[in-house]
């Protein structure tokens, strides 16, 4: 039997904190790009004109990257590393960006879908590499408290995000719905085309950033971490498992995975177009999701104080998905600011729920570490599927507040999977 040592990082005390600070970065504009997307989501629709479900398709678009990506992904780490994995992931996310201006040029949906499919293939690779070097960079009891630190990076990124691009595209929409109503023909052509074409400027700067990013990443001394020995070995590692799918918790994990980033995903970026919904100007509504990722900040900042010193991660991810249930079912039967300030605060129960199923799903993978990080990225799919399901809801109920029950489901699993499931397979200590 080949022996495999601990998943382990070379980091000091001193590039440690150096290290946490580059890889916060990286969390900060994974979170940027990826909050873009509830704006995304209402501006396309208008001007591609769209229906609900087609819309939706800029989430599918984007988060399915994660499910065709993550094990190419995972072979492109092992054969570069972590460090300069996270240095290729920018320059992609970079191209993915350019994109946007053909697309808004040509008013095409299907460029605007590619070059969101192509952002997320680097972030899925950026994915890959940053969720487990933070896992393995320290104590794994401590994980969800890093893992917390970095989704503070990744919120208020969104935060910052979303209130710059809605300035490019939203403060004079009002003007703009009620001008292309009364236009036809080519005049319309030529408004839409215009209205497409505020998205070139900022992606253009994105793109900038990105390139200048994946520089200074890949000059940064980051200290590299050792996931496996010899993950191609059919023989078994300490625990008698010669495959990654012998392993049930992971398994399990991912589905929870899954269902996870698809609620989380719903919450925020079907936000503007049910705020609109409920009666709420197309300007006024596009801001709400930031109060989503206000409120998802509150939840990390908790879990920072209280995991694990009073509240283990389990038990925190256990309170959340309840209080994601309770919220969502208030939400569907309030209305108004209620309904708004109860999908808000959906998002806070989302707040220990990523930091609550990582550390579970990765536990003692050993050499599995590269390749089942690959499959927990690979369950980000979620984020393209759920959405995709309530928005051909919405239309077929003309109705984007019912359909919120399809999110009940998806926490029942995870209560299960943080009391029982995450045990499924695990070896003894």
């Amino acid at each position: 039997m080949t022996s495999t040592k601990p998943a382990s990082s070379t980091a000091t005390p001193s590039n440690y904190k150096q290290a946490m600070v580059v890889i916060g970065t990286m969390f900060f504009i994974l979170g940027f790009v990826t909050w873009l997307n509830s704006l995304l989501i209402p501006f396309l629709k208008q001007a591609c004109e769209l229906t609900d479900f087609e819309a939706y398709f800029v989430t599918f678009a984007f988060y399915i990257s994660y499910f065709a990506m993550a094990i190419p992904s995972s072979l492109i780490l092992k054969k570069i590393g972590f460090t300069k994995g996270m240095s290729l992931s920018l320059v992609v996310m970079a191209i993915g960006a350019l994109v946007f201006i053909p697309a808004a040029q040509s008013r095409s949906y299907i460029v605007f879908l590619l070059g969101l499919f192509t952002t997320a293939a680097g972030m899925t690779l950026l994915q890959a590499a940053v969720n487990p070097y933070v896992t393995i960079l320290g104590p794994i009891d401590s994980a969800a408290q890093r893992m917390s630190i970095m989704g503070i990076c990744n919120k208020v990124a969104g935060m910052i995000g979303i209130f710059i691009l809605s300035m490019f595209l939203f403060h004079d929409s009002a003007e703009i719905s009620e001008r292309i109503k009364t236009l036809s023909g080519a005049e319309k052509e030529a408004e839409l085309t215009l209205l497409a074409s505020k998205v070139i400027v900022p992606y253009i700067v994105m793109a900038a950033v990105l390139f200048v990013l994946a520089f200074i990443v890949r000059k940064a001394p980051l200290p590299e971490v050792n996931a496996e020995d010899n993950v191609e070995s059919n023989e078994p590692d300490q625990y008698g498992r010669t495959s990654v799918f012998q392993v049930p918790y992971l398994v399990l994990g991912v589905i929870c995975i899954f269902l996870y980033v698809g609620v989380e995903v719903l919450a925020i970026d079907s936000l503007t177009l049910f705020g609109e919904s409920q009666g709420f100007t197309q300007d006024i509504a596009s801001k709400f999701g930031i109060g989503s990722l206000i409120a998802f900040t509150v939840g990390y900042l908790l879990g920072i104080v209280l995991v694990p010193k009073f509240i283990s991660q389990r038990k925190a991810f256990i309170l959340c998905a309840i209080l994601g249930m309770v919220f969502t079912t208030c939400a569907i039967l309030t209305s108004g600011w209620t309904a708004i300030i109860f999908m808000i605060l959906v998002s806070f129960a989302h707040s220990l729920m990523w930091p609550g199923i990582w550390p579970l799903a990765i536990n003692k993978l050993g050499k599995f570490t590269k390749i089942g990080s690959a499959l927990l990225v690979m369950g980000i799919a979620g984020g393209a599927i759920l959405p995709l399901i309530y928005g051909k809801m919405a239309d077929v109920m003309a109705d984007r507040q019912i359909p919120y029950i399809i999110m009940i489901p998806c926490y029942l699993y995870m209560i299960y999977y943080a009391m029982s499931g995450y045990k499924k397979g695990l070896p003894a200590e």
